[in-house]
């Protein structure tokens, strides 16, 4: 992206002129006639290339477009484009009032291509980044059917639910993460400052052999005021590995695998994930993406190797003939009440239908799983508190309670 200065004449013939950041001078000329502006020059600001002239923001410009920015954006195109207002000019609209940096720089590029004869399928799969396959495909079908406002309307919805379940997730397991983070904390305060006050205390009055639970302590305390270079170069060692190993192919799939089989969380995680499968394949065969083609999106969607791995291999008996409910049966991905409702939708042609009440099946599962979430993981939370407690009132008060005995004898 580029800054260009431009002089024009507006449509009362007066003279006008800006700045636009844009991808080419082309680009300007279409968003300024869109306006009913006429330019008469267009030229680039060229900037310094000098390291004290670096524009800092650029630098950290976020990349990503949020979801409620893609939600808000497909719903006003969705409006637009009801309303019969053309591509380009409903694209334009939008680059003036998108308040996303990612959205807007995606949307002067595909301005660009739609005024060079492109369609908005192809234009939007230009950015890979910010429209996902599932969003392509639907625009796609949306185009070729004529039907390209609710292929908008589908997709709002689609995200705005998945907003919806991931909100519902974050707020769920706030409570235990800044609990488990406390506790860390607290953990890490009482080895480093309390512990050794007590052990010069102790010293001091010469308690002689202490207690199991305080030698532990102190022997714990010393390890880590004495190699805590060690252990934090370690631990940042450890988590850098895991991170970058969970990048390749073989950790993604791992890692997918493992996080299902967590303990209280592994289950909700399943089911969301078996939810967006059901609700992706099903929005894919309503809108006439064909069986393996919509099998591949939602591989892609469902945002799990380990779960797309058993959609590709439905996907590869699909291919050779076999039927949906022969496929999802052998992956052991559903329950037999799911495999039913599949069996029966492929055998009376609403497959689309019996799969959005598996999505709304999962869903609700989920919901109610999320609200019991904080009374399931609370009695685990408060044992090990309790726990942690214990050992430290051992730790530090029987020692105490041996000197005060030792005292009164004396």
């Amino acid at each position: 992206m580029a800054n260009f200065q431009y002089q024009a004449k507006n449509s009362n013939g007066e003279s006008v002129s800006g700045s636009i950041e844009a991808v080419s001078q082309e680009a300007v000329a279409d968003r300024l006639l869109s306006r009913g502006i006429t330019p008469v020059s267009i030229d680039e600001i060229v900037e310094s290339s000098s390291a004290l002239n670096i524009d800092v923001g650029q630098l950290f410009k976020p990349r990503r477009v949020d979801s409620q920015d893609l939600v808000m954006f497909s719903r006003q195109m969705y409006s637009l484009t009801k309303a019969g207002i053309p591509l380009t000019r409903a694209i334009s609209g939008l680059l003036e009032t998108t308040n996303s940096p990612a959205l807007r720089e995606a949307l002067e590029v595909i301005f660009s291509d739609l005024n060079a004869g492109t369609n908005l399928a192809t234009s939007f799969a230009k950015h890979p980044k910010i429209f996902s396959s599932l969003y392509i495909s639907l625009i796609h079908v949306g185009e070729n059917s004529g039907r390209l406002e609710e292929a908008f309307s589908q997709i709002a919805a689609y995200l705005e639910l998945e907003e919806k379940t991931r909100q519902r997730i974050k707020s769920a397991t706030r409570y235990p993460m800044f609990v488990s983070m406390a506790i860390v904390a607290a953990v890490i305060i009482i080895n480093v400052f309390v512990i050794p006050q007590f052990v010069q205390i102790f010293e001091a009055f010469d308690a002689g052999q202490l207690p199991l639970p305080t030698r532990i302590l102190m022997t714990t305390s010393d390890f880590i005021l004495n190699y805590w270079p060690h252990l934090l170069i370690a631990s940042i060692v450890s988590i850098y590995s895991f991170l970058n190993y969970i990048k390749t192919k073989q950790g993604k799939l791992w890692w997918d695998k493992i996080k299902l089989k967590f303990p209280v969380v592994g289950d909700i995680i399943y089911r969301a994930l078996l939810a967006r499968f059901s609700r992706t394949f099903s929005m894919m065969i309503r809108s006439g993406v064909p069986l393996i083609n919509a099998l591949n999106i939602v591989a892609e969607v469902v945002d799990n190797d380990w779960v797309a791995e058993h959609v590709r291999s439905m996907r590869d008996g699909v291919e050779r003939g076999e039927a949906i409910r022969q496929v999802a049966s052998r992956t052991e991905l559903f329950s037999p009440l799911v495999i039913q409702m599949i069996s029966v939708g492929e055998e009376t042609g609403q497959l689309d239908e019996m799969l959005e009440q598996v999505a709304n099946f999962y869903e609700e599962q989920v919901d109610y799983d999320l609200k019991k979430l904080s009374d399931a993981i609370e009695p685990i939370l408060i044992v090990f508190i309790g726990g942690i407690v214990l050992i430290l009132m051992l730790a530090i008060y029987l020692p105490m309670w041996e000197l005060t005995s030792a005292a009164r004898k004396s």
